[in-house]
């Protein structure tokens, strides 16, 4: 016991399992009789319930030992062990629970891989759910060995357990009503996930709800090493808020504290998305290197590799996707400069192999149905917007078909949007403006989005209007889409080849070398006041050698887009480049550094 609690890595719990099996196998010797006695009488059954409970928690470590070095077929053989002892009261190891459990944690293989299996996830779900169903009749069949001996009402809590892994298969099935039923027979008791709980809500599209209940998760969590899933979690929706640098400052905390613990690798992953969303590519390039790098242990969650590496890979295709842009952005002549065009054709080879690499990987997954092209599910890893990169150059016929229908019968109304934006962008992908745009005007009117936890949604919406009148060739119509996208979600304009208005005010004695540097990027200067455009102040500052500039960015309201910052520089064209992403809000101090800041201003 004593080594599986310490235990944190393959080995720990490989030389866990070995006394875990040989306590098992002397208890089995020494203790058959008390092992197997069932029995109403209090005092017959008062010497040898120890013995039972002792056991069931020595299988329960063994089986989480199993369970950490991925030994699915040792966990089944375990609880089929356990299952023989029938003893009156689980203790420690809810056998049908755990079977329930196995089946679905690996419910993407097949008989071939795995001897319990079937050969389908949906024949592999109901055989979960048959487990569940078997342990809520061995629960009302012991009640009446049990009536005698224990408390009335006791196995309401047993049941809730069952119920509590029934709400995890109802609603990876993505069925609302009997999933909802579940969760409302857990809600107020001690048995309620919030972690689950925040997961049903955030795919059902109630990120507010589900952030509140990831904080709760935090509180329930315990000390065990193991992802925390939580935290992984609740980044997503600080990018879903437009608040990429929240999950940045939270997720640097947490990779402190667990250090090369199982969920390190996982929280690379979650910072580099964030850095990705902040516009920082190439920290997030090193993030997503780190994870990649790393032997993470999948503990205490249906997440497995597979997840793992796909979030990996589909994050370098977004990094390489966004290296393309930079030199759009940086290069205001990128389209007949031969030395950036050369850079940006080698980089569209990379793109390519990458996204060979993911579809031949992601070819093999027979999941991809119920949980990528749901766009939310609870055994998904990556945002509903990274599917879009993993689709935009394939099938567009095949995916327009399906999203369409999905737009019209998802069970969960507050997402259907979801799927009408990714219509829209489809048929843009067609050449269908006209069309994609009817659909983008019924979404960017109607009252059905939440303004603060939708922001993603907001303003890949106001990208794809602005789009629409780029190709329309209206320049009002276009200047107001790309201003408005701008104040919605800033980070993601120096990624989109869209060109921002902006009004350039300098104060100081100008670096004449930063100054040109800067207009050569992909923004257009305007001086009058009629066309929407971002106000960005500019101040140099000189004492001695060391050089500095103070900038900030307001709308045309005067509301700060970009708080004020400063930073120091010797090479102006360095300087320029890094000014051209600040006033995007890429980079930048995060939250926790503007806080300590003021605390320490020094």
């Amino acid at each position: 016991s004593y080594k599986y609690i310490h235990a944190a890595d393959y080995l720990g719990y490989k030389n866990a399992a070995i006394p875990l099996e040989r306590s098992l196998s002397l208890m089995e010797r020494d203790y058959k009789k008390q092992l197997a006695t069932r029995t109403s009488n209090l005092i017959e059954y008062y010497p040898i319930y120890k013995f039972q409970i002792e056991y069931s928690q020595n299988a329960l470590y063994l089986m989480n030992c199993y369970s950490n070095m991925e030994q699915p077929e040792k966990i089944y053989a375990l609880l089929k062990r356990i299952l023989k002892w029938n003893f009156q009261r689980d203790y420690y190891m809810d056998v049908y629970n755990y079977l329930g459990w196995t089946v679905h944690r690996n419910r993407f293989y097949t008989h071939d891989k795995y001897s319990f299996l079937k050969n389908s996830i949906d024949e592999n779900e109901k055989l979960a759910n048959y487990y569940l169903n078997m342990g809520l009749k061995k629960i009302e069949r012991d009640k009446i060995t049990n009536e005698h001996i224990f408390p009335k009402g006791y196995e309401v809590n047993e049941k809730l357990i069952v119920y509590h892994y029934k709400s995890m298969l109802y609603s990876y099935a993505l069925k609302i009503d009997s999933a909802n039923y579940f969760y409302g027979l857990l809600q107020g008791t001690s048995v309620l996930s919030h972690n689950n709980y925040a997961t049903y809500r955030s795919i059902c599209g109630d990120f507010r709800e589900a952030e509140n209940e990831y904080r709760q998760a935090a509180n329930q969590d315990g000390n065990d090493k193991h992802l925390k899933e939580w935290a992984y979690y609740s980044s997503i929706i600080d990018i879903y808020k437009g608040l990429p640098k929240d999950g940045i400052d939270r997720l640097k905390d947490m990779i402190k504290v667990v250090g090369s613990t199982p969920g390190f690798g996982w929280y690379n992953i979650a910072l580099a998305r964030c850095m990705l969303y902040d516009g920082q590519n190439d920290e997030a390039k090193r993030y997503a290197d780190k994870a990649a790098a790393f032997k993470e242990l999948h503990i205490g969650t249906t997440l497995g590799q597979s997840h793992y590496d796909f979030s990996i890979q589909l994050l370098k295709l977004m990094e390489k996707q966004n290296e393309w842009h930079k030199q759009q952005f940086e290069n205001s002549n990128w389209w007949y400069n031969p030395i950036v065009l050369s850079h940006m054709t080698q980089l569209m080879g990379g793109k390519y192999m990458q996204q060979f690499l993911i579809i031949n990987q992601f070819a093999q997954n027979p999941e991809r149905d119920r949980v990528i092209y749901k766009l939310f599910s609870t055994e998904s890893t990556v945002s509903w917007d990274e599917v879009w990169y993993l689709i935009r150059d394939f099938s567009t016929g095949f995916f327009l078909t399906r999203f369409e229908k999905q737009a019209q019968t998802d069970e969960r109304k507050s997402v259907r949007k979801y799927f009408q934006l990714f219509v829209a962008k489809l048929k843009m992908k067609q050449g269908n403006y006209t069309e994609a745009k009817k659909i983008l005007d019924d979404i960017i009117y109607k009252q059905d989005v939440d303004e603060e936890y939708e922001k993603l949604f907001i303003a890949r919406s106001l990208q794809a209007e602005a789009e629409c009148a780029k190709d329309a060739k209206d320049d009002n119509a276009y200047n107001d889409w790309v201003y408005r996208l701008y104040t919605t979600y800033p980070q993601l304009l120096p990624y989109t080849g869209l060109q921002m208005n902006m009004r350039l005010h300098i104060a100081g004695q100008a670096d004449d070398k930063v100054v040109s540097r800067l207009k050569d990027c992909n923004i257009n200067w305007v001086t009058n006041n009629s066309t929407p455009a971002a106000d960005v102040y500019v101040a140099f500052t000189k004492n001695g050698d060391k050089k500095g500039i103070t900038y900030y960015v307001q709308d045309k309201k005067g509301k700060n887009i970009v708080d004020s910052q400063s930073f120091s520089y010797q090479k102006p064209e360095e300087a320029a480049l890094m000014l051209a992403y600040r006033i995007f809000n890429v980079d930048g101090k995060t939250p926790a550094q503007q806080k300590e800041l003021k605390k320490n201003p020094a």
